[in-house]
Formats: structure tokens, sequence, C-alpha cells
């Protein structure tokens, strides 16, 4: 699995480095110590997954995985910072980042990329449990019918803002795993939006 890695400390950088290439199908094709290097190295290198620090002193990491979203709105980015900030996290879920983690959750920082790696989207259980009270905020009823969605649907958007997974929401409504998958794509399809944590997003900045 080919990453490239951008922070601006060199010790996080070396240390990281010596966890990541500890593991036999891991790859760091390149390093970078600010934002500004990341699309470039992203053009040059296309890697797997690409982990950025957030603070960085010329180019930040929020601004860096914008302009790559935009040219690569596939990529895998995982945003890697200190801080637990209520900001940073609303901008990395608007952003469709693959996931937000603390530097301190060290022990999850492989898992999390074979996660993302995967297509899955991953942010620590601190900030996790944080989510809904950051996005949610009071607004008019929102029209899902204009965009096609039907109650069902709805229903599946709802319990994917509560964080429940596939297999949950499932369970939750009577339905196989592959009927909420079914249910997954279309809303994804309808709302134009790319992922389960965008589609989450979506719900509750409009509840």
């Amino acid at each position: 699995m080919k990453l490239i890695l951008i922070d601006d400390d060199c010790l996080v950088v070396s240390a990281l480095k010596m966890i990541l290439e500890a593991q036999p199908d891991f790859q760091v094709a390149a390093t970078a110590s600010d934002g500004k290097d990341a699309i470039f190295l992203f053009r040059e290198h296309r890697p797997d997954v690409l982990l950025m620090d957030i603070r960085m002193k010329e180019t930040d990491g929020l601004k860096a995985a914008e302009d790559i979203l935009r040219e690569f709105p596939s990529a895998r980015i995982l945003l890697l910072t200190t801080f637990s900030d209520d900001e940073y996290i609303i901008k990395a879920l608007k952003l469709g980042a693959a996931g937000y983690l603390l530097k301190q959750d060290y022990q999850n920082i492989v898992p999390a990329i074979r996660a993302a790696a995967a297509g899955q989207t991953v942010f620590g259980d601190e900030i996790v449990s944080r989510i809904p009270g950051l996005m949610a905020h009071s607004r008019p009823a929102y029209d899902y019918g204009a965009h096609g969605i039907t109650e069902r649907e709805l229903d599946v958007i709802r319990l994917i803002a509560e964080g429940l997974s596939n297999k949950e929401i499932a369970a939750r409504l009577y339905l196989s795993e592959g009927t909420v998958r079914n249910y997954l794509s279309m809303i994804l399809d309808k709302l134009d939006l790319r992922d389960r944590t965008q589609v989450a997003v979506f719900y509750l900045e409009r509840k």
C-alpha cells in the first residue's frame, strides 16, 4: 500500500514513518513538511492513502485536502492532529476526508489507514461521539421529497446519522444488509454525495 506522510514536525514524521514501514505491505512513497507540497506529491505518486497533519505553517492540511479532493474526488485523506478542535472536525467532515484522528491515538493509525484504503470513513471514538452535537442545530424541516427520497430511505439516513453500521440498520429496520446497501447507494445518488459520512453531515446540518 502506497502512502504519503505530511507533517511539519520532523520527529513526528520519523516516528510515523518507522511505525508505518514496520508493516510489510506499507510503503511510504514520500514525505513533506507543508500542505503546499501535498497536491504535487499526490499527483506524482497517487497514494492509496495520504496521511496529513492539519496545523502547518504555510498551507494547512484542511486547505491542502480541499485542493486535492477538488482534483481527485476519490482521494483517501486521513487528517492527523493533536487538537480535538470542533471547527477542524466540522471542516474535515464537510470536505469528505477519509478520517480525522488524534496523534495520541497512535495505536489506531495503522488500522485507520487500512480502513481508509478499503473505502471506510474513520473517526476516533471521542470524535464520533461529538459529531451530532457539533452539527445539529435548529432549522425548518428539510424537503427530502424534492430529491426523491422515500420515507424508508429517510429512515436509513437518520440511522446513518446516529452512527449505525449497515448491519445495525438492517436489524433495526428488519431488512437484509444487501437491501440497506442498495438504499445507501440510491441515497448517495439522489443527494449527490460521496459516502455515508457525507450523508450524516447532510442530515445533521438540516435537522
